[in-house]
């Protein structure tokens, strides 16, 4: 599918040519959703706003080669509106959900690293690695410098192995070395 000409197409009102433009991209935007929001419900909530506004502004999209980036921003956007509603609610249930052995200890750990990092390495992690996101598109998302998002990702990756190293020294697994 040719994004741009699709665009172009929605721009005009043509509703057809704008689903398909989120039939191609709703696994990212849930992939994006995820990465600020736990819940499913609220993943389907943030999505579901992001798509009506997209409908509703498309017109105002000057590039429509950036349909994407623009695409990401709003479902940013809708997350960190769930975020700010939901601030003063803890629900035990999203920080500790429960893992099945089918999952692999894999993914528990990398979620577990995850989450010890600080939100801002551990947000442009799942954004580079998991929804394999470009830096230039990070930026856009995060409305930040792409310099911004490469020194994110760089003291991320160093948070990152320094919590990986601490654990294999607990776990008495750090080579030539006795716990």
């Amino acid at each position: 599918m040719k994004v741009t000409k699709e665009v172009r197409k929605a721009q005009k009102g043509q509703a057809t040519a704008f689903e398909k433009l989120i039939r191609e991209h709703q696994l990212i935007m849930y992939r994006v959703a995820k990465t600020k929001l736990f819940k499913e419900e609220d993943c389907a909530d943030a999505i579901q706003e992001a798509i009506l506004k997209a409908f509703r502004s498309i017109e105002s999209l000057r590039e429509p080669k950036y349909f994407k980036t623009w695409l990401l921003r709003i479902v940013m956007n809708e997350c960190y509106a769930i975020l700010r509603k939901k601030q003063k609610i803890i629900d035990i249930d999203t920080y500790h959900e429960p893992y099945t052995e089918e999952q692999g200890f894999k993914e528990v750990e990398v979620k577990d690293m995850l989450e010890q990092l600080s939100p801002e390495y551990s947000e442009v992690l799942k954004l580079y690695y998991l929804d394999d996101l470009t830096m230039k598109d990070i930026a856009i998302i995060l409305d930040v410098s792409e310099n911004t998002v490469k020194t994110r990702v760089r003291r991320a990756r160093q948070q990152a192995h320094s919590i990986i190293s601490k654990g294999e020294e607990d776990a008495g697994w750090n080579s030539g070395k006795k716990s």
